[in-house]
């Protein structure tokens, strides 16, 4: 990576364990530009939290749903970029926005389908790609994924089938990319407290109970348990790590 300030650019870094993550790089001394879809309010609030601890930050709202505005983005992008840091490359890639599903296989209608596909998937395919010319050589980037990539639990094989989907896409973008020196790894994050699906991790207690017994930790994570993780995969020192699936779960149903 470049020797300059480095800059991180987290999707869905308003809310959740985007915005944990974009606080965890900044007090890393990274800056940050972090993307909305629809509350400004939250991502603005973000933004002010990423100043107080002396680092540079924007937020920019972006449907990763919706390519056909991705060119838009770029342009907006690349005006924040030269405004605020005088540059046109970015350091780091975060591709965080997610939405979810709960419904059986039986029960899932095309339309749901194909809005996780849109998202998880189209989304995260070529936005990376629209992204790759402003990637500096030696830059990181890093897709969520979800434990229930791994194991499987009722009502969530939409939702995993994307995050599959995420994980094959991470090993084949690490391959094409190691000749710039750009590491990409998958971060599956296990059941943790956040507004994710309603919030019923954090807010259930009977949920939250069946996580934690069920996972080698003992209790469910916390969006810190994930921030802290993608920050410290982005260090310098990770560079020789690369094409890898990280779960940061607890050990949940080991």
């Amino acid at each position: 990576m470049t020797t300059e300030t480095k800059i991180a650019l987290i999707t869905g870094g308003s809310r959740g364990l985007g915005r944990n993550t974009a606080i965890h790089l900044a007090r890393k001394g990274i800056d940050c530009v972090v993307t909305y879809n629809s509350s400004r309010e939250q991502a603005e609030s973000a933004v002010a939290e990423i100043e107080a601890l002396g680092r540079k930050a924007v937020a920019l709202q972006l449907d990763t749903s919706d390519i056909s505005r991705f060119p838009g983005f770029i342009d907006a992008l690349k005006a924040a970029l030269g405004e605020i840091w005088g540059r046109d490359t970015i350091d780091i890639l975060v591709n965080n926005a997610g939405t979810g599903s709960h419904n059986p296989i039986a029960e899932t209608t095309e339309a749901e389908f194909d809005a996780l596909m849109n998202v998880h998937v189209k989304g995260v395919f070529f936005l990376t790609q629209a992204l790759l010319p402003l990637m500096v050589d030696g830059g990181r980037i890093v897709n969520i994924s979800s434990g229930l990539a791994r194991f499987a639990l009722p009502g969530y094989g939409a939702y995993a089938t994307m995050k599959g989907a995420v994980e094959v896409f991470t090993r084949y973008l690490a391959l094409e990319l190691g000749p710039r020196g750009i590491a990409v790894n998958t971060v599956a994050p296990g059941a943790i407290e956040t507004d994710f699906g309603g919030g019923a991790v954090r807010d259930n207690p009977q949920v939250n109970q069946m996580v934690a017994s069920t996972t080698a930790m003992g209790r469910a994570g916390l969006p810190d348990d994930i921030g802290g993780a993608i920050s410290s995969l982005i260090a310098a020192e990770n560079g020789w790590m690369t094409g890898q699936r990280i779960e940061v779960s607890g050990g949940q149903l080991l």
